[in-house]
């Protein structure tokens, strides 16, 4: 019998409505699991219980709240093997990929876990005549979050957990495609201590996120995906009076300087554009070495280490990645490879028709390189989202710099290189929002901030962080003075100045 994936709304499993959609193994390309595509109807149950366990949670004190979140930290860890599984069995990433979802989800949650200190507002003594004024955070009422297939744990942390903590109610929207590990994480946090209806789990597809985006009682939405529909609901949510960032698509290129060390970089490469069958939107997909002499010393040793991945299913301790998350998706990347092939591109290494033995019918696709890549080329353009790496030679390091900074996309960028002044200036002028130095998957660490610029982030707030804190609440700002009993009645009738 094939198992049911239900919604999960005021602290237990809901079953509701009759369409239902397929949850694939990837490894083994067949349905394993059917989960609940919900309705307005649906979502306003998950509303009417947010809204009666929000102003109590609001009211509990932050340290309380920070409690919930060790303890949730503590069972999500307990839990880790089992959580690995479930998502690498809907997903196809290799268990210890599966593993490091969860964990950097995690680290968002040892933010939350300071959220007294985060929430403290600022004061200041006599601003003016007996005038004190004082700022305090409070939260929005109730947040939702539209999240992606390639990132089922880790995402949905970065925005339930920041939201949670700053005292809202939350309804997730996960990925139809792997929606198991978002049900698990919400019955974890029950488990933990949060009470009924401050987390709640719907699923759906575009019928449940039009709901969401009109829906009145909603006032902030937080989404990931590609950049077409990130920028679909930035602009129908902001339309209905909410706070949104969408952050969407992703080009990410790697820079390759002369003196850079080759043989890191081609490490480097390999898990940046391969792991995870490229399916990140932090991928290293489009390497950049600067001078012919760079590029074709880079090429001579990323063949070799290209052939070299090992393609298996999930479970494999040895393989380097796994399948693709569906047909549909592993198509579309084939078609790109065909793509980039009539637009002239040199194809070095060619992935599809993989198979594994025993697994004919799985989602997999080899690793994939092209050469002399052009910025002209809609294959270049385009975001792949899998195991595809494309060589685009600059000839100086200005092009360089330009070939990222002029891209629609603007989410991550990297630079290879021992050169001090040459990383300063490429950080200072490249316009991307998230930068590594020598780091190939340069995404922040908790305590600071995600978003990309351009057609990769539409809002200004990034996620998590003190920017997720500003973006789960509104700041109040109180002026204050207790009268001595002196009034002075013609002063009433002019501006106050603190002069």
């Amino acid at each position: 019998m094939i198992r049911s994936i239900d919604h999960f709304i005021g602290g237990s499993s809901f079953a509701s409505g009759e369409r239902q959609g397929e949850v694939f193994d990837p490894n083994q390309g067949q349905v394993q699991a059917h989960v609940r595509l919900g309705t307005a109807a649906d979502l306003q149950k998950a509303i009417d219980a947010a809204k009666e366990a929000q102003p109590g949670w609001a009211a509990t004190n932050p340290q309380r709240r920070a409690r919930v979140m060790f303890k949730f930290k503590e069972l999500v860890e307990r839990h880790m093997d089992e959580l690995a599984h479930a998502l690498s069995s809907e997903h196809g990433k290799v268990i210890a990929d599966a593993k490091g979802d969860v964990q950097r989800g995690l680290e968002v949650i040892e933010f939350c876990c300071g959220i007294p200190q985060s929430l403290k507002g600022e004061y200041t003594v006599g601003a003016g005549p007996g005038i004190d004024v004082y700022s305090m955070r409070q939260p929005l009422g109730i947040g939702a979050g539209i999240t992606p297939f390639n990132f089922p744990a880790m995402i949905p942390m970065w925005m339930f957990g920041m939201a949670i903590a700053c005292g809202n109610a939350f309804i997730l929207k996960p990925s139809e495609r792997d929606p198991t590990v978002p049900v698990r994480l919400a019955e974890l946090m029950k488990e933990a201590g949060l009470p009924d209806g401050v987390l709640n789990v719907v699923h759906g597809d575009k019928e449940m996120v039009d709901a969401i985006l009109d829906h009145p009682d909603i006032a902030a939405v937080s989404f990931v995906g590609s950049s077409d529909i990130a920028q679909y609901i930035y602009s129908r949510g902001t339309a209905h009076n909410k706070r949104v960032q969408a952050f969407g698509g992703a080009k990410n290129h790697g820079i390759v300087m002369p003196d850079a060390d080759l043989d890191q970089v081609v490490n480097d490469l390999a898990g940046a554009a391969f792991g995870s069958a490229g399916e990140r939107c932090m991928a290293l997909p489009v390497v950049v070495p600067v001078g012919e002499e760079t590029a074709d010393r880079l090429r001579e040793k990323l063949i070799p280490a290209i052939n070299s991945l090992r393609v298996g299913v999930s479970t494999d301790p040895e393989a380097h990645y796994g399948p693709v998350v569906s047909k549909v998706h592993r198509e579309r990347i084939e078609g790109y490879i065909q793509m980039g092939i009539d637009e002239g591109a040199e194809l070095v290494v060619d992935g599809r028709g993989f198979s594994l033995q025993g697994h004919e019918e799985g989602f997999f696709i080899g690793p994939t390189l092209f050469d002399h890549v052009k910025p002209s080329m809609k294959s270049y353009q385009d975001e792949i989202f899998g195991p595809v790496l494309q060589i685009v030679r600059a000839a100086d390091f200005e092009e360089a710099v330009r070939l990222p900074s002029e891209h629609d996309y603007g989410n991550g960028v990297a630079i290879f290189t021992r050169n001090g002044h040459a990383a300063r200036e490429f950080t200072a002028r490249v316009n991307v929002g998230m930068v590594g130095v020598n780091v190939p998957i340069p995404v922040p660490v908790s305590y600071h901030s995600f978003g990309g610029w351009k057609r990769s982030g539409f809002g200004d707030i990034g996620q998590y962080g003190m920017e997720g804190l500003r973006f789960w609440t509104k700041n109040k700002v109180v002026t204050q003075r207790w009268p001595d009993g002196g009034a002075h009645g013609e002063s009433a009738f002019i501006i106050p100045t603190m002069g």
